[in-house]
């Protein structure tokens, strides 16, 4: 087996190649294009009238309604609106998905403000949700006796959201946003197949395209700021998504057939759900521009590229 200097994994070649291929689509900005703004300019809030209220008159994001794509808001807040209170709630789901860890609850974020702040707060909670994921991931490889090439990568990559988790704060605070509780309840021993299937969902399929997300992101974002920040984050990323990968092929040879092909089953329809939660939730222009978050047809293109390995 070779491993790479510093990943100490075996270099999937058809992974690597594969992300690099679709990231080079993305058009590349100087570095000196548009320096970092305190812009919060976007589209005309979603407000609701029928939001139950926590004792202390904050909103709880979890009574809002499901998006059309069956999301949950990523932000929400009291407003007064003509004299009533209302509730604004943002739904816009940002592709960065990270490795959601079993049980993890829906964030509660309260404080009124920029939709770009609420963006990067988001972000910064899903990036400190993993580092729990990637915790459980390596003992449970080790309990299951996997090479300690990926145990030792599962534990850097929790090493990593750290860092993710302090710069994406940084981000949201500069909006005038904090990064939400990350409330998740005690972990509990399962089988090989269990861990593998959260794998294939969070890891090959959700990280991945984080991954491709927060590379397009660093290439295009015209906030200087943003590109510099999601720059360094990106290459973890990609790391991320390789030993996702590593591991499904791993396990793959220690599952029984029919095991194999409910993995397999799990990653083609959190594909298709993606799909479905990218195609009818195009993010905000000021996402696009500001952010570097891929236009509706740009994420779907991504989508695309990546359905090669998936299947």
């Amino acid at each position: 087996m070779v491993l790479r200097k510093r990943g100490l994994l075996p270099t999937n070649r058809v992974v690597r190649s594969t992300l690099y291929r679709l990231l080079l689509a993305a058009p590349a900005l100087p570095l000196t294009a548009c320096g970092p703004t305190d812009d919060c300019g976007g589209p005309a809030p979603r407000i609701i009238d029928s939001v139950e209220r926590n004792p202390d008159g904050t909103t709880n994001c979890s009574k809002c309604p499901k998006s059309s794509a069956g999301t949950t808001a990523i932000a929400c807040w009291a407003i007064s609106d003509d004299g009533r209170m209302k509730t604004q709630c943002d739904y816009y789901s940002c592709s960065n998905d990270g490795r959601r860890p079993e049980g993890l609850r829906e964030a509660q974020q309260h404080e009124p403000g920029c939709e770009l702040g609420a963006l990067y707060a988001h972000v910064a909670w899903l990036e400190a949700a993993s580092v729990p994921a990637f915790l459980r991931l390596a003992d449970e490889l080790l309990a299951h006796g996997a090479p300690e090439a990926l145990v030792s990568a599962a534990r850097r990559s929790a090493q990593d959201e750290v860092r993710h988790t302090r710069i994406m704060q940084a981000l949201a605070h500069r909006h005038g946003a904090s990064m939400p509780e990350v409330d998740i309840p005690p972990f509990q021993p399962r089988s090989l197949e269990a861990m593998c299937a959260e794998n294939a969902v969070e890891g090959c399929v959700r990280e991945t395209f984080g991954a491709l997300v927060t590379g397009w992101q660093a290439r295009t974002a015209g906030d200087a700021e943003v590109r510099r920040a999601l720059g360094s984050i990106s290459r973890d990323e990609l790391r991320h998504a390789e030993l996702a990968w590593a591991v499904d092929a791993w396990a793959a040879e220690r599952l029984t057939p029919p095991e194999r092909e409910r993995i397999l089953q799990l990653r083609r329809e959190t594909l298709r759900a993606l799909e479905h939660e990218v195609g009818s939730q195009p993010p905000p222009e000021h996402f696009v521009r500001e952010a570097g978050v891929p236009s509706r047809d740009q994420a779907l293109s991504l989508l695309q590229g990546l359905a090669a390995l998936v299947a």
